[in-house]
């Protein structure tokens, strides 16, 4: 499924185990960008080893020095003394290590490391898009969100097996060539900020070009996106329009019924009927938007 608003906007190919794991680990990729690199190896605090091993050989001391009193058949200060060791020595090997919890994020700092390097180009940080793409990247996933979670892709009304691989890759590719884009954009702007001869201007104009070229090409693809979404949106609407139709004539007898009893004016009744009319109207209604969303959507994926 796509992103859902996702911070972390990965490539639908990276296995999905290794997707989740970048994708709960932002903060972490952001770091591992900026150049910082988790540290290799295990390190017990010294200290923390220290009184470990304090604690066990106190432990081993007051065993021997009860099995001593056990040999003078002094048993009531010998089974205080085992008493004490057995509890000193259980707390030693049941108490976590204080370093465990720092054992096992430094295990999982690894983890997420390698699982960058090894799929590096293959995931966008939201943050590492400029404001421009950031917008359009909102936009794109808003689209995508609405038609996945419309009640007419539940039903299958759509198609919901393409649509749950042709939206994560239009995710995708939108997130990878804005990413670009702004890399792109910023090392275009650090250049002419410095200010530039004529000569560098007419450079550097053709490649500013280029990038607003690049924009709306991106820009396109949204849209496609929002069209798509608009006519599944239409879509809904009409479903559920129908549904309420029909649960409303489903009760029609009953209203009938209602008014015979009481005597009311009969000229209602065939208003009434026309709820049959309009759950037809409501039907084709339904087909058609159906019928559009499914246009848009093979336009979307050409």
């Amino acid at each position: 499924m796509p992103g859902r608003q996702a911070k972390v906007i990965v490539d639908p190919a990276v296995p999905d185990d290794v997707a989740a794991l970048l994708k709960d680990h932002r903060k972490l990729l952001m770091r591992m960008e900026s150049g910082w690199v988790p540290p290799r190896g295990r390190r017990f605090p010294v200290a923390a080893a220290g009184a470990r091993l304090a604690a066990a050989a106190t432990a081993l001391a007051a065993a021997v020095y009860g099995l001593a009193l056990f040999v003078d058949e002094r048993y009531t200060p010998f089974v205080v003394i085992m008493t004490g060791s057995a509890l000193l020595m259980v707390s030693v090997l049941l108490r976590p290590r204080p370093d465990a919890e720092v054992e096992r994020r430094r295990a999982k700092e690894r983890e997420v490391y390698e699982a960058a390097r090894r799929h590096e180009g293959r995931y966008v940080l939201r943050e590492r898009l400029d404001d421009p793409a950031r917008t359009l990247m909102s936009r794109a996933q808003a689209a995508i969100e609405q038609v996945v979670d419309s009640s007419v892709n539940a039903e299958g009304l759509l198609d919901d097996v393409r649509n749950g691989v042709m939206l994560p890759a239009q995710e995708w590719e939108i997130a990878r060539l804005l990413a670009k884009l702004s890399q792109l954009r910023a090392e275009h702007q650090d250049v002419v900020a410095e200010g530039v001869t004529p000569e560098v201007a007419a450079v550097a104009e053709p490649l500013a070009h280029a990038l607003d070229s690049s924009q709306e090409a991106v820009l396109a693809r949204v849209e496609a996106l929002e069209r798509y979404a608009g006519h599944v949106a239409d879509a809904e609407r009409a479903y559920r329009a129908r549904n309420q139709i029909q649960r409303l004539s489903a009760k029609l007898p009953r209203y009938e019924e209602l008014l015979a009893e009481s005597g009311a004016d009969g000229s209602a009744v065939p208003e009434l009927g026309r709820l049959s009319d309009d759950a037809d109207r409501l039907e084709q209604a339904l087909r058609d938007s159906v019928s559009s969303a499914h246009e848009a959507f093979r336009h979307l994926n050409s």
